[in-house]
């Protein structure tokens, strides 16, 4: 499986929710939970350009938040790219 990291906030239910689906996948991931760590939240800022929770990344890619994983998994194309560490 590709590495998948996931940066969250410990109250987000988005967060709750694409934790859910990777883990119903058999994903596992590296959390980073940046609830009340200002440097680990502005690292996320400088990797997605985002400011909002979650922000997913698989093999360094960045996915987006949680919406944006489920619409891949609608259309198709989360599994494969959850797959492509495999090759």
């Amino acid at each position: 499986m590709g590495h998948t990291e996931i940066y969250t906030k410990s109250y987000c239910p988005f967060c709750h929710r694409a934790k859910e689906l990777l883990s119903i996948k058999g994903i596992s991931f590296v959390e980073y939970d940046v609830t009340s760590d200002t440097e680990l939240e502005n690292q996320m800022h400088q990797r997605a350009g985002r400011h909002t929770v979650p922000q997913i990344f698989i093999d360094n890619h960045h996915v987006g938040g949680c919406d944006d994983l489920f619409a891949l998994d609608e259309q198709g194309e989360l599994d494969p790219l959850l797959l492509q560490g495999q090759m």
